[in-house]
């Protein structure tokens, strides 16, 4: 923007709707940039909210856009087209990945889940993820869009900035996603067997161990030599502290975890991360803090790692809400990491999700008062259950949260 306002001589006015393109085109190109994971943001603030992050600026990019299109005017038609179709384009893709790929709207709606559930029978998460990728097409024809013009293709500093930002951008997303994949973790199943009437555990025995592994992280994982499941990558938490053979419980909800019956002994895995911040947090909290870890299913995945790095130096309640006693599959893991731990941890498991008079008649008032809680399951339920815990005091700096699906 400095640069096209040093040499650029238009009207005050439609320079400013030049610079609402170039906001909205720069906020696109940092959103693909943060699309690929980066591992040395992650630890900083969290993936969830580098992928909260993404949304935000692609609904705000499209705000501006509209300014832009609307207020700004070319005298090429291609130029006009081009942006036209960028921008619907970029109006399509958003609303089908605030529907299908975000919890934005199905997360606090039952009705909406239930239709999500039903379109996803052709919407398929792999298909879904291509549909989204349609933004680097929008992108390259924004660029185009940009080329065309005479206002801004003359200064050629302008254009420099402006091919240089596009192809570290774009180089960078190729380069992750396809380009250099030896830099991920390589395993083989090990193992793959049924725990409850609707979980699985994985385990993948690594080629070199996880040397950044921490309690409470998760991986992306993706099954590579399976004709059974799709190769695309799909997150999952580690269930303990092993670095070499990674154990993984997973609730098999949609298309892709129905299918990991099939998964054989053998299988080739490649894994991206880890990623999480649970850990960070309780190191930075005082040492005689109680925590208390809420799960719901497979969600007591990463609070098992948790408790089996801490259960016998720090005060733990961990809660864990099941369908059926049958689902309770961790109860003996449990069990041997209380008869360890000197007291320090206690373990409820209900059937069903905790009510408020539940929560309130099993924890300790220090532990409300003071405690910090980490809440893992399926995102209505995590939703639901910080509204609770708000509800009956728990300050929202102490609620932290991670949800089965990103």
């Amino acid at each position: 923007m400095l640069t096209y306002d040093s040499l650029a001589d238009e009207p005050p006015l439609l320079k400013f709707y030049i610079f609402l393109g170039l906001i909205a085109y720069t906020w696109w190109l940092l959103s693909i940039a943060l699309s690929v994971r980066p591992s040395w943001l992650h630890r900083f603030v969290g993936l969830p909210s580098i992928y909260g992050l993404h949304g935000v600026l692609g609904l705000l990019a499209v705000g501006a856009a509209y300014l832009h299109r609307d207020y700004s005017y070319s005298p090429s038609r291609l130029a006009r087209t081009m942006g036209d179709w960028s921008f619907y384009g970029t109006l399509v893709v958003l609303c089908f990945s605030a529907f299908f790929m975000s919890g934005w709207f199905v997360d606090r709606s039952r009705f909406l889940l239930t239709v999500k559930g039903l379109l996803e029978t052709v919407f398929r998460h792999q298909l879904s993820v291509w549909i989204h990728r349609l933004n680097l097409v929008i992108v390259a024809m924004i660029w185009l869009h940009a080329h065309l013009l005479v206002r801004v293709n003359q200064y050629f500093a302008f254009m420099a900035l402006f091919d240089l930002y596009t192809v570290m951008t774009l180089g960078i997303y190729v380069w992750k996603k396809w380009i250099a994949p030896d830099t991920f973790l390589m395993g083989t199943v090990t193992s793959n067997d049924a725990r409850g009437a609707a979980t699985r555990r994985v385990s993948v025995g690594l080629d070199s161990k996880a040397a950044t592994l921490r309690p409470g992280d998760f991986f992306f994982l993706s099954f590579e030599g399976s004709s059974s499941v799709s190769r695309e990558w799909h997150p999952f938490s580690v269930t303990d502290d092993d670095r070499k053979t990674l154990t993984f419980t997973i609730r098999q909800h949609g298309n892709f975890t129905r299918r990991l019956d099939d998964v054989e002994v053998g299988t080739r895995v490649r894994l991206e991360g880890p990623f999480g911040r649970f850990e960070s947090i309780i190191q930075g909290r005082e040492r005689e803090a109680p925590l208390v870890f809420v799960g719901m299913g497979a969600g007591v995945a990463p609070l098992l790692s948790l408790a089996a790095a801490h259960h016998t130096t720090r005060r733990i309640h961990l809660l864990w809400a099941v369908r059926s006693p049958e689902d309770a599959y961790y109860r003996d893991v449990l069990e041997e990491y209380q008869a360890t731990s000197g007291n320090r941890l206690k373990v409820t498991i209900s059937v069903g999700r905790f009510r408020r008079e539940d929560i309130v008649s099993t924890l300790s008032t220090e532990a409300i008062a003071k405690g910090a809680f980490f809440i893992v399951g399926p995102n209505p339920a995590v939703l639901a259950n910080q509204r609770l815990l708000r509800r009956i005091g728990v300050s929202a700096r102490r609620i932290h949260q991670e949800r089965l699906t990103m």
